[in-house]
């Protein structure tokens, strides 16, 4: 393994009857552990916050060694310089908010202590809630002021195991910029484990796909959580296309964010994302309807120009059509076989993609 690498993790750790035997590497940015639930991704992130002691295998961040089988290194939890933040805010209820802050600050060692705590409070949107204890605020109040505590301890590495999971899709709306600006604006790399599609999709600079312990595949989020190879029925309803373009502007009138991609204009509700910025947009298969010509007078907000790179056909009454986009994306949809036969959909021939804004999902982010 390369020791220049931010995260460089290679261990083999059993609980119970689960065997986890897992490999990866990444140089910083937001690292998505993504899979279903029971795949092992948080005893990954356990193992890295010394929670748990793996069997074999070597536990690197930022150059420095936390564990290593093979001499019998094993850095403890509370001197590895780990910020932890879990579903549950988990923040110590006999203290005010101020207080659970200056508790993670504590654990910083005094020439570590990068941030100030009045521009972490500033930042986190929190000063009203200073004097306040855990009991009375919300969950995403909860977990703004457990990300501050966690960042207060200066922190090697960020680790996040499903910290939205608990939160309704308001409180969500408001934590996802905040998980944003950490990634972007304060350069601690991130260890995120989720099993949400969109939020993986939004965040991550990087995705490690984890199933039965053991990891698929690792690379950039449109080649990890691309298009899935299999037949058209059985892929329809499960597979995505992740799609980056750049902000052009926002209608606030509508509360809707127009992106501009070589292949058209892009239109999605929210996205509080400033001009200019690249942002991904996940599009689920199933709700692409094509045309062999630009429709007009329609409601669709969103029509994207490509050519029809294949064709997959099954026994079943669905066949996928995979469009490439001006750019060099690709654009996965599903359509009849009817639909096929009657407008002539093979290899080669133009299309336009029309995508309906609300069925877009929200988890655009920067790239």
């Amino acid at each position: 393994m390369l020791a220049s690498r931010i995260i460089d993790i290679d261990i083999h750790a059993r609980r119970g009857g689960f065997a986890l035997d897992v490999g990866f590497q990444a140089d910083g940015g937001l690292t998505a552990l993504f899979g279903r639930s029971g795949a092992g991704k948080s005893t990954v992130i356990a193992a890295v916050a010394g929670l748990v002691r793996p069997e074999r295998g070597r536990i690197a961040i930022g150059g420095t060694t936390l564990f290593d089988a093979a001499t019998g290194l094993f850095v403890p939890p509370h001197r590895r310089r780990i910020g932890l933040v879990f579903q549950d805010a988990q923040l110590l209820p006999h203290l005010s908010v101020r207080q659970n802050l200056a508790y993670g600050r504590w654990f910083a060692p005094r020439d570590a202590r990068r941030l100030d705590f009045d521009a972490a409070v500033e930042v986190l949107g929190i000063g009203a809630l200073l004097a306040r204890r855990p009991a009375s605020l919300s969950g995403g109040e909860r977990q703004r002021v457990a990300i501050g505590r966690a960042l207060l301890s200066a922190p090697r590495i960020l680790l996040m195991d499903e910290p939205l999971a608990a939160l309704d899709v308001p409180r969500k709306r408001e934590i996802l910029p905040l998980i944003e600006r950490l990634r972007d604006e304060f350069a601690i790399p991130i260890l995120y484990v989720s099993h949400a599609m969109e939020e993986v999709a939004r965040l991550a600079s990087q995705v490690v796909l984890i199933e039965a312990g053991r990891v698929q595949a690792v690379g950039a989020p449109e080649t990890v959580l691309g298009p899935l190879a299999g037949s058209p029925s059985d892929t329809r309803f499960n597979t995505v296309s992740l799609i980056t373009a750049r902000v052009r502007s926002h209608d606030t009138r509508y509360g809707l964010t127009l992106l501009d991609h070589p292949a058209g204009e892009i239109c999605v509700p929210g996205r509080d994302l400033p001009p200019g910025a690249l942002t991904r947009v996940l599009v689920h298969g199933a709700d692409v309807t094509l045309a062999l010509e630009r429709p007009r007078d329609v409601s669709v907000r969103t029509v994207l120009a490509g050519t029809i790179r294949a064709t997959t056909l099954d026994d079943g009454p669905v066949a996928r059509v995979d469009l490439a986009l001006p750019g060099g994306e690709t654009l996965a949809t599903f359509v009849t076989r009817k639909s096929v036969d009657e407008l002539g959909l093979g290899a080669g021939g133009a299309v336009f993609a029309m995508i309906k804004a609300a069925s877009i999902e929200e988890g655009a982010g920067r790239g």
